[in-house]
C-alpha cells in the first residue's frame, strides 16, 4: 500500500483512524486515508486506484455515515484541501468547492443576499455530499438550485454535468461519477436580513425537535412513498409510532426526543448502532408492512 502512493506524493495517513471524521465518533480505521491537494494529484491518485482494482470511498463531512468497527479496506479520499473548499459568488451565481461547508455557505449567501439555500439551514454536509444526496427537508433541497457540477470519474477524467442532463428527488441526484468537485448554484437576490431571519426560524425549529447536540448521522430512514391513498408518510412518525423511542442496544439508542434519530452514547460501536438500526427496521415491518431504507450510508 506504501508503495502505491509515495511516487504520487499525495499526502496520506495509513491505518488512518475514520471515527473522528463522522458524526457518530465510532468505527475503525481506513487502510489509506488520502488528502490531496490538487485536482491533478486526485486524478493521478483515482488513475492508480483504477488500475490497480483498489476499492474507493470519498469522505464528505461524515454527517450521515456509520463506518464499521472493522474499518475499510482500500482507499479513502477526503477533499479537505483549500482548493477544493473555495467559494466564489459572481452575481447570482455560486461556485463551491466540493469541500466546502454547507452551513457556513447557507449563512454567507444569506447574508450576501442570495435566496435558495435558507431552506437547508441546520443540514450539515460537505457540498459534494449535499449536491450527491440532494440534501434537503421539508423546507426545501439544494437540487432546485444547483445549475452545473464538476466531476470527475473513477479514472480520473474530468467533464461537467449540466442542469439538463441532471435529476434530482428524494435524497437522491442522477451523479454517478466517483468524485464530485465543485457544483455552481444559481440563486435569486433577496433581502438579507429577511433571509437570516428565515435561516435562525428553520434552525431554532430543528433544533427545537432533532437531538441536534447528540452524536447521530441525522435521520437514519428516509421517509417511504406515500401510502395506498397517497398521503406522505413519516419515517419518524412510523417509528414513534411502533414504541421505539428509547430503544436501546449497547451505546445506542433511538433519540427519545426524534425517533429517527439514532444517537451514540459514550462506549457504543458501529455494532450497536446497527443492531438499533436492524431492530428498527424489523419492527416496522411487522407492525406496519412498511420497509424502511437507511438513510445512514454505511461503509465498507
Amino acid at each position: 500500500m506504501r508503495q502505491f502512493l509515495d511516487d504520487l506524493h499525495v499526502p496520506h495517513t495509513l491505518d488512518a483512524p475514520l471515527a473522528p471524521e463522522t458524526w457518530y465518533g465510532v468505527g475503525g480505521p481506513a487502510a489509506v486515508l488520502a488528502r490531496p491537494s490538487s485536482a491533478q494529484q486526485l486524478a493521478a491518485l483515482a488513475a492508480r486506484a483504477h488500475e490497480q482494482g483498489l476499492p474507493v470511498h470519498v469522505l464528505g463531512s461524515g454527517a450521515n455515515l456509520l463506518v464499521a468497527d472493522a474499518g475499510v479496506p482500500g482507499l479513502v479520499v477526503k477533499l479537505s484541501d483549500a482548493c477544493f473548499r473555495r467559494v466564489e459568488i459572481n452575481g447570482n451565481i455560486v461556485t463551491a468547492g466540493a469541500g466546502a461547508d454547507l452551513a457556513k455557505l447557507v449563512l454567507q449567501t444569506a447574508k450576501t443576499g442570495l435566496s435558495g439555500l435558507e431552506c437547508i439551514a441546520g443540514v450539515p454536509a460537505s457540498i459534494g455530499g449535499a449536491v450527491r444526496m440532494n440534501a434537503g427537508g421539508r423546507f426545501g433541497d439544494i437540487g432546485r438550485v444547483v445549475r452545473r457540477v464538476k466531476v470527475m470519474d473513477s479514472s480520473g477524467h474530468v467533464y461537467y454535468r449540466d442542469r439538463e442532463d441532471l435529476a434530482f428527488s428524494y435524497r437522491k441526484s442522477s451523479i454517478v461519477a466517483k468524485f464530485i468537485l465543485e457544483a455552481e448554484l444559481e440563486l435569486t437576490p433577496d433581502d438579507p436580513d429577511a433571509l437570516m431571519q428565515e435561516v435562525k426560524r428553520i434552525f431554532m425549529l430543528k433544533s427545537e425537535s432533532q437531538p441536534l447536540g447528540d452524536h447521530s448521522a441525522g435521520c437514519a430512514f428516509k421517509n417511504p412513498s406515500p401510502g395506498p391513498d397517497g398521503s406522505p408518510r413519516s419515517a419518524g412518525k412510523l417509528l414513534d409510532q411502533a414504541g421505539l423511542k428509547g430503544f436501546r442496544v449497547g451505546g445506542a439508542e433511538v433519540s427519545p426526543q426524534h425517533a429517527n434519530f439514532t444517537v451514540a452514547h459514550p462506549g457504543c460501536t458501529a455494532a450497536d448502532i446497527l443492531a438499533v438500526l436492524d431492530h428498527a427496521q424489523r419492527v416496522v415491518f411487522e407492525k406496519f408492512g412498511v420497509k424502511l431504507e437507511r438513510e445512514v450510508v454505511v461503509w465498507p
